[in-house]
């Protein structure tokens, strides 16, 4: 029997926002597997969805460039939030930026780049000896197009192409280059807030629809269901999530009267050439990264004790 510790309850709790009784008989049924547990929550009709954002506590920037055809973004983690406003610290961000660029998104060949007489990871370490910060290159990616625009937007910018989330999308297309970047701002600014999981539902990992699809068909079971039924329902049930997740059939946040497909398609008639969206990449600064929490007051005690 696994040992089921009231970090693990809180965690679950933080994460589908379901009553700390709940969550410990869902870890308990599920001998504390977390995603497992959050699953029977949802069978149960208890958690709507699984949150997965966690807490993150990784500072520093995401830098978005694009330059013609090709664009990329790029998050160098910090210490504190402090060191996101220093001007070296933002320079160093943009280079690092830059030289992605050119060398690709591979981390490893970004720091080993040259930029000047030093390489970027030389770059970085003199950054930390004289900003007294750890910083690291976490991640990057590009997206580019034939024909047509890469379009990126920044949300909570502390500069031009900095800021706390970057986001790229890819428009091919023929048409005229202005419109076309335009409507791909407003896009980029759909994906910053809305979240999309995928382009659309054949871009979804198969695992991921398979798991909602076993949830819904499980609920619906233990309410007595039959599997007749069952199936009908479920299949309407995915329609309504693929418009929740997937880019192109969610709401417009521009004109929620349409899907972002449909606004794709009403924009051709400006741009003068048919429209596709052909990818997208949202970065959020420090996701993913496990937050380790720090007791102040215990941490004071303890430096007292050694004084």
């Amino acid at each position: 029997m696994a040992t089921i510790t009231a970090a693990m309850v809180k965690d679950l709790r933080e994460k589908t926002g379901v009553g700390m009784m709940d969550c410990k008989q869902a870890l308990n049924e599920t001998s504390g597997d977390m995603e497992a547990a959050i699953d029977w929550l949802r069978k149960k009709g208890l958690s709507k969805a699984a949150k997965k954002a966690g807490r993150v506590a990784a500072e520093g920037l995401i830098a978005a460039i694009t330059a013609g055809t090709k664009g990329v973004v790029v998050e160098v983690n910090s210490e504190t939030d402090f060191v996101a406003r220093n001007e070296q610290f933002q320079g160093l961000v943009k280079m690092v930026g830059q030289v992605a660029l050119k060398t690709g998104t591979d981390v490893e060949k970004i720091k080993a780049a040259k930029v000047g007489d030093i390489t970027v990871e030389r770059a970085i370490a003199d950054a930390i000896a004289t900003i007294g910060e750890n910083m690291t290159l976490r991640r990057a990616a590009e997206l580019s197009v034939s024909d047509g625009v890469i379009a990126s937007y920044i949300h909570n910018a502390v500069f031009d192409g900095l800021g706390k989330m970057g986001v790229l999308v890819a428009l091919e297309s023929t048409g005229a280059k202005d419109e076309l970047a335009t409507l791909g701002r407003q896009i980029a600014m759909h994906v910053a807030a809305a979240n999309p999981q995928a382009l659309d539902a054949a871009s979804l990992d198969p695992e991921v629809v398979r798991r909602e699809k076993d949830v819904m068909a499980d609920k619906y079971r233990q309410q007595g269901k039959p599997d007749a039924m069952i199936a009908k329902i479920v299949e309407s049930g995915l329609k309504t999530y693929y418009k929740e997740v997937t880019l192109l059939e969610q709401a417009f946040i521009h004109d929620n009267a349409k899907t972002v497909a449909q606004a794709v398609k009403d924009a051709e008639g400006k741009v003068g050439a048919p429209i596709k969206v052909t990818g997208f990449v949202r970065y959020a600064l420090g996701e993913g990264i496990e937050k380790q929490e720090s007791d102040f007051a215990a941490e004071v005690a303890a430096a007292a004790g050694q004084g």
